[in-house]
């Protein structure tokens, strides 16, 4: 693997994502990572601890005269999403991340890169381990298995923590200061369907739906890709019937906050129905490239023969799911009234997949609005009720309601203007950080978010800008050098 990042400035921060970019560390799958951050803690002779949830709180006391500072808490999470290229042979829970310099941008080779949080958890480190930078008393906290449910926030101990201030490294535009975020919620549906014989006389084909651009269903959500969940599931909707198809297996997506890029179906379908089948493929993949043009020109759809399944889905059950995915709300629901650009409330259809006698079906909603996130769980559950089946919702976490008298935005927003001659955006994001969760543990803290510029983050187009880490580096030394007095 190339270490050509460890060359780039600041060269501390880079050093230590590439050393994050060894450790596979996919969400759930932390354990060499924690060790890692723990051997680190400890070479740098600074008090380390682990809590039942698996967080880690590294903490160093203040340079000297700094003492009467507020305390921060640099906080990060140390889980990747693990997303790759269909001809990717990588395994998340055993092979590093190959990065690659990229003209500006800083990538994988065809994989996630971690940016999202690494880049973050990176700058901790090298404000962790440095000896020149003035700050108060800080406190790195970095959590656990926060792309699959926030498991580490929603854990998190009142009394562990000691800070005044909470500085997320976990937002992705360099130049803006993040005040709130929205809440979300999973929702898991099943179709228990019989198992029936394949008729006499089928045909077995293999449909594929790849190369869409996916991407983080927060972040990306507002930028109209196609989800290959509703793709796939409109196809068998505009043609099913005429074909007789029957499903077999249908397998798309594999993670509730990444738009879905890839879906894989097997179906039968009469001998005599075998050729309009393949034309309506052909047919279909030409529509739907032409309405995806711009944003997604790399989408595929192939057909090819397939060995003949064991059983198909019941016609009832297959009319009944195929219809529901129809209907449910998928993208944006609503653009925020307040807050130009920001969606308010979107619904991503995530995952489809069998198990066993069953199709499994999962979405995550947002909003920053909780009556509106409430009035689309609603319309979600009355779709699938209405088509016969289970659905349950858990995992809800709330948004961040934004403080614009808070003492550390005012100091950041007069520090970067001073430094770079321009404001900062104040933002709020569509995306879950933990700030709105740690909060509730912690209702003192003064809270802000802000990091370098990362793009398509949950995809394996995933980059950072390098000129963005420069300039998220030195705001961020700049900060902890102002913090207000106690």
């Amino acid at each position: 693997m190339s270490n050509a990042i460890t060359n780039l400035e600041p060269k501390a921060v880079w050093e230590n994502f590439y050393n994050i970019c060894q450790i596979p560390h996919p969400s759930e799958h932390e354990e060499a990572i924690r060790a890692f951050f723990i051997e680190f803690g400890k070479k740098h002779n600074l008090e380390t601890k682990v809590d039942k949830t698996g967080n880690i709180v590294i903490s160093k006391p203040a340079t000297k005269g700094m003492e009467n500072r507020q305390g921060v808490v640099l906080q990060g999470h140390m889980d990747m999403v693990p997303q790759k290229n269909s001809d990717k042979n990588h395994d998340f829970t055993k092979d590093p991340i190959t990065t690659i310099i990229d003209g500006e941008w800083v990538r994988a080779d065809g994989t996630t890169l971690g940016a999202d949080n690494g880049m973050g958890v990176a700058a901790s480190m090298a404000v962790l381990q440095s000896t020149t930078i003035e700050h108060g008393p800080i406190e790195v906290l970095i959590t656990s298995n926060e792309e699959t449910g926030m498991d580490g926030a929603f854990g998190l101990e009142s009394g562990w923590l000691k800070g005044d201030i909470l500085m997320n490294l976990d937002s992705e535009d360099e130049g803006e200061l993040y005040v709130g975020c929205a809440g979300g919620e999973d929702a898991t549906i099943s179709f228990q369907f019989e198992k029936e014989a394949v008729p006499a006389g089928s045909k077995a084909f293999k449909i594929s739906l790849t190369g869409l651009k996916g991407g983080h269903s927060g972040v990306d959500i507002h930028l109209q890709r196609g989800n290959a969940n509703k793709l796939m599931n409109r196809f068998f909707n505009l043609i099913g019937q005429e074909t007789d198809l029957r499903i077999a297996n249908i397998e798309g997506g594999s993670l509730r906050n990444a738009i879905p890029r890839e879906s894989f179906a097997i179906v039968t379908v009469p001998e005599s129905k075998v050729a309009l089948l393949k034309e309506s493929v052909i047919s279909y993949y030409e529509t739907i490239s032409a309405e995806f043009k711009t944003v997604e020109p790399e989408m595929q759809m192939k057909i090819e023969p397939a060995d003949a399944p064991a059983f198909v889905i019941d016609k009832n059950t297959q009319k009944r799911f195929i219809a529901a995915i129809y209907a449910c709300p998928n993208g944006v629901v609503r653009m925020s009234d307040d807050m130009k650009g920001l969606v308010e409330t979107s619904n991503n259809l995530a995952i489809i997949k069998f198990n066993d006698n069953k199709i499994e079906t999962c979405c995550l909603m947002r909003s920053s609005v909780d009556s509106a996130k409430l009035d689309l769980q609603q319309a979600v559950k009355s779709v699938f009720e209405l088509a016969g089946a289970n659905i349950q919702f858990e995992g809800a976490y709330p948004g961040w309601k934004p403080n614009l008298d808070s003492k550390i935005l005012k100091t950041m927003l007069e520090l970067y203007k001073t430094k770079y001659g321009v404001t900062p955006e104040i933002r709020a994001i569509h995306a879950g950080l933990e700030c709105g969760l740690l909060s509730g543990a912690y209702p003192n803290w003064d809270l802000i978010s802000f990091g370098p510029t990362i793009r398509f983050p949950h995809s394996p187009d995933e980059k950072v800008n390098i000129a963005s880490v420069v300039k998220f580096w030195d705001f961020l030394v700049e900060t902890l050098k102002n913090v207000p007095v106690k």
